[in-house]
């Protein structure tokens, strides 16, 4: 019996210095008629087929988890035989690279629907089948605007232009999966749900999706997703600190690749399947994520060159994994097959363009060979799309003590890059004409539907300024850090913070004008189902909500000096736990939780791309002696 060899997407027409054909960030690609209406009807095709099919929709979804059971051949005989579980290696050091070529399978499969599809154009015919050739699976930059377009979220139909040239609409495949039929293996309450759904309505075999609520969600959530991101690109330098959500953050305050990913899937799902990993995959909006989690991988690769997988444990394992095996960047990407016998490995993934055939237009026009000007282009594309969170407190709060230098400094330094092919601002000097990053995105990607509103930049001193006394150019970064056991609430949740009075209404808590940020766990709603989950109860995960705006916003205070934060927080700071279906949880309930505060000082030198972290403090004040709070004195 022959393997499905995974090979990505081949062939197409890159864009002009591209090394392979792009994937468009989803607000983009809705736009691209002939992709949009191929990738429309290649779902399509895909989800029709047979579920058991091994490129079907339903069976490509069927890796992540459920229905826990053998995919091509690869693991006829479990790891554990009492251990149900999918292949996915979701919280040790292969998570981001057992993804890719997990993605490229996707890719493959949509593009080969698209090329038959293809095939019966006969109005344009060359050009569509162009278009296939080039098709690759959008992203959804989350970052840059947390709000997928209607054509994901909520239309019911969407307009595509079809083999014989018309402009017709069709059932939209990116709202849902309709499972035919669903799966004896789904626990309640999947086993009652004909298709998939974001933040539903109930429970309930009626439910709908909400999405409302996942709009509003989504938008509270903006601000802490970018400043998340911008963190994670630019302060973390450790392979385990990057790539998961088990504690330890290489000392840098930052969230993990993995941290941030749990949030998209709680915050989309709600008590859909989005937020279980169990089911999380047969939900289209998955691949739009994971193409972005792919993103952040290459982007912060080229910003870290040469740092990739180090040594871990396969923690609770996976179906091909045991327990607590050793892995490292040559341990097999199961149960993904890059030959008849053997399977993909961590380093055979350090680059997309010529291994997978696609990569993402920040990488347009750079010369590849050049990693220091890669990492030069790029550091300064990262600041333009997610830069603006670090600058809103410093024009706010700092830029009273730097305004001088700032009069006396000369005019800022453009730092070229021949790699870029064209001027390559360093951090914050565009945010000094652009003071909102999300109206001013990079090409290539949308404005937020609701972006927040903030005070002019263009008396901030930069990074490529030389200030009259670089110290004066210090700003203070809180964060709260969030650790507690990932099965102790029984499914996904979230630690939600607050400063200010916290709402009654569980309901009312993530529009509460006084709601900063979340930590959200991203948990098999049935546990006792899963090997992993049962073995592995005492499994903490780690993640780090920013303070920086939530002070400057709500305190009034002039300064973020920890003498005058610390009093602030002790009295403001608060946090509650919610289920992802809104459901209220007693922190008393959860033992394992701690929420504990840093101060991290960041400065501002002239030759650097980012702002550079000194020494942080850890503050016990601000939350000892509360239930969740700081438990070392």
């Amino acid at each position: 019996m022959s393997t499905y060899i995974i090979t990505g997407a081949k062939g197409g027409t890159p864009p002009q210095g591209a090394a392979a054909p792009n994937r468009v960030e989803i607000h983009n690609f809705v736009k691209i008629d002939d992709q949009f209406s191929l990738y429309i009807q290649a779902l399509q095709k895909i989800y029709g087929q047979n579920q058991p099919d091994v490129d079907s929709f339903f069976s490509i979804g069927g890796i992540h988890g459920l229905p826990y059971q053998v995919w091509d051949g690869s693991g006829t005989q479990p790891a554990d035989p009492n251990a149900w579980e999918g292949y996915c290696t979701h919280g040790n050091v292969l998570f981001p690279t057992w993804h890719r070529p997990y993605m490229g399978l996707y890719e493959q499969a949509l593009q080969r629907a698209a090329i038959a599809i293809a095939a019966t154009y006969t109005v344009n015919k060359a050009q569509f089948q162009a278009a296939a050739l080039t098709l690759r699976q959008p992203y959804w930059d989350w970052a840059s605007n947390a709000v997928p377009p209607p054509e994901v979220i909520s239309l019911a139909k969407v307009t595509i232009t079809t083999a014989n040239g018309q402009r017709v609409q069709v059932d939209n495949p990116l709202r849902r999966y309709t499972f035919h039929p669903i799966d004896p293996s789904f626990p309640a309450p999947y086993s009652s749900w004909k298709t998939t759904l974001r933040q539903p309505t109930t429970t309930g075999p009626n439910a709908v999706d909400n999405v409302a609520v996942l709009t509003s969600t989504l938008v509270s959530a903006q601000r802490q997703i970018t400043s998340k991101t911008y963190n994670l690109l630019t302060r973390v330098h450790t392979w385990p600190a990057f790539s998961n959500h088990t504690p330890g953050d290489g000392g840098s305050t930052s969230n993990s690749l993995e941290a941030i990913h749990d949030g998209i899937h709680v915050d989309v799902g709600g008590n859909g399947q989005m937020s279980d990993p169990s089911v999380a995959a047969f939900d289209p909006i998955f691949f739009l994520h994971h193409a972005n989690v792919d993103r952040l991988v290459s982007l912060w690769s080229a910003l870290n060159p040469g740092v990739w997988v180090t040594p871990g444990e396969a923690t609770g394992g996976t179906w091909t994994l045991p327990e607590d095996t050793p892995v490292d960047k040559t341990s097999d990407l199961t149960p993904f097959w890059n030959s008849q016998t053997t399977y993909w490995k961590s380093t055979a993934v350090t680059t997309t363009a010529t291994v997978l055939g696609y990569t993402y237009p920040e990488f347009n026009g750079l010369d590849l060979n050049n990693p220091a000007a890669v990492r030069t282009a790029i550091a300064a594309k990262v600041n333009q799309l997610y830069g603006t969170g670090i600058a809103r407190p410093l024009a706010r709060v700092a830029a009273p003590k730097v305004q001088a230098a700032a009069a006396a400094a000369p005019t800022p330094t453009s730092h070229s890059s021949a790699a870029a092919g064209n001027a390559a601002p360093h951090v914050h000097a565009n945010l000094a004409q652009a003071p909102v990053a999300h109206q001013n995105p990079a090409p290539g990607h949308a404005a937020s539907s609701n972006p927040p509103q903030d005070a002019d930049f263009s008396h901030v001193p930069v990074v490529g300024q030389h200030a009259h006394n670089s110290e004066e150019a210090k700003l203070w970064e809180w964060t709260a850090r969030v650790q507690v056991k990932k099965y102790e609430v029984g499914g996904s949740f979230s630690v939600e913070l607050f400063l200010g009075d916290v709402p009654s209404d569980p309901a009312h808590w993530r529009t509460s004008p006084n709601f900063i940020g979340a930590h959200q766990v991203f948990a098999n709603s049935v546990p006792d189902r899963c090997a992993n989950c049962r073995t592995h109860r005492d499994a903490e995960v780690e993640g780090f909500v920013h303070l920086n705006d939530g002070i400057v916003e709500h305190s009034g205070l002039d300064s973020l000096e920890p003498d005058v934060v610390v009093p602030y927080l002790k009295t403001d700071l608060h946090w509650r736990i919610q289920k992802a279906g809104g459901e209220a949880v007693d922190i008393g309930n959860v033992p394992s939780l701690e929420v504990a505060v840093f101060a991290t000082p960041l400065t501002f030198p002239p030759d650097s791309d980012f702002p550079v972290p000194g020494e942080r403090q850890r503050h016990h004040e601000p939350t000892t002696g509360r239930p969740g709070g700081s438990r070392a004195a």
